[in-house]
């Protein structure tokens, strides 16, 4: 029976090859009609006999491009006049679908094969791509995506790349970014003595780095920072420049082989890093000597393979380090950098030259950082390789703008049952960020035409995204930090069902105006209820707590026994190097209640307890000492005595008592117990105290684990492993973060959800 259909393909399906897939498959199964790329679908005529369109349809499902993603097929009959033969026909504009762009991608076997290739016409060629590797966000301007729509549109096409371009059959066939060195961009090599072009500009660009010499490198979604990574001075000299005293460095190595002999690689995290994604894996360290100053205290190392032409390249220069530092292109607090002009101005006080190109970004995106535990990927910094794949949502919400949290900002544009989740942005505190933040909006308002009716944002008041977000003069929702935490991972899994959930961070303002941040909460996508926290202490200082965590170390003691346990001959020695008159003001503080608010904050009780062991008093970047406090905990092989948990209730309220535990701490430390066995008895205090509380309030439901803390691959697997023991169905971020990164998809949720019921304060 002869069939004529009209064929819908929703998803990630443009700008991944899938209209010359189309169009190979309707050969072989002898189907006349045609295929073109409609707003953000695939639109398909197709007529045939009945059992060639079956045919053409499960394959469609079952062998679809590699960087492509099927998230709908619908089908209807039609009468529309038949071409003659099957044909690729121009892209049509968007009519109000949602819209997929396929992310950045490294670089394909195929490329690598033919730049490495003297005989082949792109030989060494810095910007070859094809339709399964290079540039997509980074370079677009409007949809549908097509090259008058992106930066490429500056470098008209030669005949060769032209017919490449228009063969259906070819690799290149309407690869957007394709390129070679005839008509494509080219390189540059530029410091204040010299300038060189070509591969001059880059045999003196891995000259710089082989003598000890830092570089600006212009990659695909913006500027980096690279430096011989096995040189301890050429790191010193980065860490003053960039103004980065502590946080650990990534690093990029040429090859599988070469990673492993820097890191431990399970098959899993080979994978990982072979995908087209490319993400920075946090793996473990070897015992290869590497300088202290690359990841001090930290024995994880964040890996990378090289994604772009250009960086297999650096390591094909016979002299090139075997190890390269490869850090985003800015000052510490200041966005990624994306122009010549602005590198130039701004990151020069850093390097000591720079790799350019013209090839301009039109979107800046950092490096995803990422970790596997249980075999599974869980995103830390959900940026290049994955950013602005769609999330389809099992709820549906109006067009919606989510403006996320002040720290690791995010961004989630939301329409119907579909969310787009930003490229990570970051902290919101300077000018240059905030720039950052609203450049980024509503670049992806127009790529993805969306015109929100509502907007949604933490509960805390003073955030810079809140402030934002009451400027547009929208109906406007306020949602409570951790509720969004744990909607965040029921949006990734598809949970309708309420859940139990374990939300563990640094802070996030409570519906009672108090800092939470150890919460255990009964959760809907729409509303919550809090069951129990962490014992709250004091924050004295308020934000200069999670700086210094000295701080914390003294709030739990005075929480013990008052003033007198502030005394010096009371206190540890590691506490009395701490200049006396900084400690009474703090006990002056303590003591009236003054800047001292109440906090059941996971991080700041981790900083707490570092402070009290002495592992770190002063912290120069967010999450350092908590850090350090796990990398201690892996130290001890096994746990030798528990702390005692004791939980109390109040006011309904289940409290986690932390008092008496530091109390024990305390006194086991003076018997010159192991501090790295006291870091672990922690870790086993604390996930054995969250399993009690929840044993007693299950009533079988699934539990999400969410919040920053649970970056601690010893929480997220032991707590994994001890509520699965019990029975109940655990659930974390995979491909959105744990962290803050993930806040605003699960206030676009509960934002959404409540304004579509009427149940939000959503105002102007």
């Amino acid at each position: 029976m002869f069939q004529q259909l009209q064929i819908t393909i929703e998803g990630t399906v443009q700008g991944v090859g899938f209209r010359p897939f189309v169009y190979e498959l309707a050969q072989r199964h002898a189907i006349r009609g045609s295929v073109e790329n409609h707003g953000g679908l695939v639109s398909i005529l197709a007529a045939a006999e009945q059992a060639n369109i079956e045919r053409f349809l499960a394959d469609i499902r079952a062998q679809p491009p590699i960087l492509a993603h099927i998230s709908a097929i619908h089908q209807e009959p039609s009468s529309v006049p038949l071409p003659a033969a099957f044909q690729i026909i121009t892209s049509s504009a968007s009519s109000g679908e949602a819209i997929h762009i396929p992310p950045d991608v490294a670089l394909c076997a195929d490329c690598q094969q033919e730049m490495l290739d003297p005989d082949n016409r792109r030989y060494l060629y810095p910007f070859i791509n094809c339709i399964n590797c290079g540039p997509r966000l980074t370079i677009i301007n409007s949809v549908p995506y097509d090259r008058p729509r992106t930066s490429m549109a500056d470098f008209p096409m030669c005949a060769a790349c032209q017919r490449e371009y228009n063969d259906p059959s070819n690799r290149r066939f309407h690869a957007q970014p394709i390129a070679c060195p005839d008509c494509g961009p080219q390189l540059s090599w530029q410091t204040a003595e010299q300038q060189l072009q070509g591969t001059a500009a880059l045999e003196q660009a891995v000259h710089f780095l082989s003598i000890g010499k830092i570089i600006v490198l212009r990659g695909m979604g913006g500027m980096q920072l690279v430096c011989d990574a096995t040189l301890e001075q050429s790191i010193a000299t980065l860490r003053i420049r960039k103004n980065r005293a502590d946080k650990p460095f990534a690093v990029m190595a040429a090859d599988i082989d070469s990673a492993q002999r820097y890191c431990h690689i399970s098959a899993e995290e080979k994978g990982w890093l072979q995908r087209p994604e490319h993400p920075i894996l946090l793996l473990a360290r070897t015992a290869t000597k590497l300088p202290a100053n690359l990841a001090p205290a930290i024995p994880a190392l964040g890996l990378m393979l090289p994604t772009t032409p250009l960086h297999h390249l650096l390591f094909q220069q016979q002299n090139c380090p075997e190890l390269l530092v490869m850090t985003s292109g800015n000052s510490s607090g200041d966005p990624i950098g994306i122009s010549n002009e602005d590198a130039l101005d701004r990151l020069e006080p850093l390097t000591d030259g720079f790799l350019l190109h013209n090839r301009e970004i039109l979107t800046r995106v950092d490096d995803s950082v990422a970790m596997i535990e249980d075999k599974k990927i869980h995103l830390i910094r959900r940026a290049r390789g994955f950013v602005p794949s769609a999330l389809t949502i099992p709820w549906s919400l109006p067009p919606l703008l989510a403006c996320g949290p002040q720290l690791k900002n995010t961004i989630t544009l939301a329409k119907e049952q579909t969310s787009w989740t930003s490229q990570h942005i970051g902290d919101l505190s300077s000018p240059q960020m905030l720039d950052f933040f609203t450049e980024t909006i509503y670049h992806f308002q127009k790529v993805l035409e969306i015109a929100p009716q509502l907007v949604v944002c933490d509960l805390h008041p003073n955030y810079q995204s809140s402030l934002f977000a009451k400027a547009l003069h929208l109906p406007l929702a306020r949602v409570q930090h951790h509720h969004a935490h744990a909607v965040a991972i029921m949006a990734e899994h598809g949970i309708t069902e309420p859940v139990l959930a374990i939300v563990l961070d640094g802070a996030g303002l409570g519906a009672d105006d108090t800092i939470w941040g150890g919460e255990i909460l009964r959760v809907e996508a729409d509303t919550y209820q809090r069951l129990a926290c962490l014992e709250p202490l004091p924050l004295p200082g308020g934000d200069a707590a999670a700086e210094q965590p000295w701080r914390m170390a003294l709030a739990a003691l005075f929480q013990q026994n008052g003033i007198l346990a502030l005394q010096e001959n009371t206190l540890p020695d590691h506490l009395c190097i701490i200049p006396a008159k900084q400690r009474q003001i703090l006990a002056s503080m303590l003591t009236n209640g003054f800047n001292s608010p109440l906090t059941s904050s996971c991080g700041r009780l981790f900083d707490s307890v570092a402070g009290l062991l002495g592992t770190r008093l002063f912290s120069t970047f967010e999450g350092q000492a908590a850090m350090e406090l796990e990398s201690l905990a892996h130290k001890a092989m096994q746990l030798t005595s528990p702390l005692q948990v004791n939980i109390k209730q109040d006011a309904g309220l289940y409290l986690l008592e932390s008092t008496s535990m530091a109390k024990e701490l305390l006194q086991r430390l003076g018997n010159n117990e192991d501090i790295s066995a006291l870091a672990l008895a922690f870790h086993h205090w604390l996930m054995d105290g969250l399993l009690e509380i929840i044993t007693q309030q299950s009533n079988g439901e699934a539990v999400v684990l969410a919040g920053g803390c649970l970056q601690n691959r010893i929480l997220l697997k032991g707590l994994r492993s001890r509520l699965e023991a019990h029975g109940m169905k655990v659930y974390s971020a995979e491909k959105f973060p744990v962290n803050d990164g993930g806040l605003s998809l699960g206030q676009a949720v509960i934002g959404g959800l409540q304004y579509v019921s009427g149940s939000s304060n959503a105002g102007h």
